[in-house]
C-alpha cells in the first residue's frame, strides 16, 4: 500500500451515509466505496428507491452491481426507532458503523420573512437539524459510547451556515445550527475519541436547484444563478467529485486523526468575495 493509500484507505471500515438517495451525500458514498469502506445509504426512498440508489453507486464506484458491500436502507431520520432499527439492519448486513455522514436536508419554498409559512418553516427545520442531524446523531454517538467506538462524524454545512440567502429563512436558520452543533458535539464527544467535523458545499447544480440556476427552455442562467456566479470567485459551480478529497481527508483517522469540531468550505471561493 503507497502512503497515499495509507493515509486515506477507508478499507475495514463501515459508513452509513443519510440522504443517501440525494445527489450530494450519494457523491460523497461513491468515494467512500471508491476507498473501499463498506457503504449503507440511508434513505426515505420517496423519491428515488433506496436500492436503486445503492446500484447507482455500485456502478459508479466501480462495483460490481449486486455487489454486498454498497447497500440501500428504507428509514425516515426524523424517528428515533427507525434509525436504532436502521442501525441494527446495517450492523447486521455490514458490521457496526464507524462513519456516519449526515446528508439528509435540503429547502422548501422561498418568501419574504413577513409572509412565511410558518408550518413550512418547522418542518424545514426539523429536516435539516432533527432528521439531518440531531437524531440519528444521538443513536450513532449512544452505540459508539456504549462499545468504545472511535467514529467520526460528518455534517452538511451550507453556505447558509456562514451568512444568510435572501428568502430562504428555515434553510438559514437550520444551517447554522448544524455549524453550532458540529462544534457543540465535538466538544462533547472528543473525550470518547469521536471525531465530529462538516462539509460546506458552496454551490452544486441538483436536481433540488437546477430550475432556481439554470432556465429549462434556454439552458441559461437565471438571475439568481448569475448572482451566485458574480460572486464566486472561481466564476462556476462546483463539480461533485470536488466533494470526494475533503469527504475522504474527514473520514481517514490517519488523515485528520486530531481534526475535530471544524467545517470545510468547498465552494469555489464564495465566502471570500469581496469587492
Amino acid at each position: 500500500m503507497s502512503f497515499v493509500e495509507s493515509m486515506f484507505s477507508l478499507e475495514g471500515k463501515i459508513a452509513v451515509v443519510t440522504g443517501g438517495g440525494g445527489m450530494l451525500p450519494s457523491y460523497i458514498a461513491v468515494a467512500f466505496a471508491k476507498a473501499k469502506a463498506k457503504v449503507a445509504l440511508w434513505g426515505r426512498g420517496t423519491h428515488h428507491p433506496m436500492e436503486e440508489a445503492a446500484k447507482t453507486v455500485r456502478k459508479q464506484a466501480g462495483l460490481s452491481l449486486d455487489s454486498a458491500d454498497v447497500i440501500g436502507i428504507t428509514v425516515d431520520t426524523g424517528s428515533t426507532e427507525a434509525c436504532e432499527q436502521a442501525l441494527e439492519q446495517t450492523i447486521q448486513s455490514l458490521g457496526v458503523p464507524d462513519i456516519l455522514l449526515n446528508g439528509v436536508g435540503g429547502n422548501i419554498g422561498r418568501s419574504k420573512f413577513v409572509e412565511l409559512n410558518e408550518k413550512l418553516f418547522d418542518d424545514v427545520l426539523k429536516l435539516n437539524l432533527m432528521a439531518g442531524l440531531v437524531i440519528p446523531s444521538k443513536v450513532f454517538a449512544k452505540r459508539w459510547i456504549s462499545e468504545g467506538i472511535k467514529g467520526c462524524m460528518i455534517n452538511m454545512t451550507s453556505m447558509t451556515s456562514y451568512k444568510p440567502l435572501s428568502d430562504t429563512w428555515a434553510y438559514d436558520a437550520a444551517k447554522a445550527g448544524v455549524l453550532n452543533l458540529t462544534q457543540g458535539l465535538a466538544k462533547e464527544f472528543a473525550p470518547y475519541g469521536i471525531r465530529v467535523n462538516a462539509i460546506a458545499p458552496g454551490f452544486f447544480v441538483g436536481n433540488q436547484n437546477r430550475a432556481l440556476l439554470i432556465d429549462e427552455k434556454t439552458g441559461d442562467l437565471t438571475a439568481r444563478g448569475r448572482a451566485i456566479i458574480a460572486r464566486t470567485p472561481f466564476g462556476r459551480f462546483g463539480e461533485y467529485e470536488e466533494l470526494w478529497g475533503t469527504a475522504l481527508y474527514l473520514a481517514s483517522s490517519k488523515a485528520s486523526g486530531f481534526v475535530t469540531g471544524v467545517s470545510i468550505p468547498i465552494d469555489g471561493g464564495f465566502l471570500i468575495d469581496n469587492i
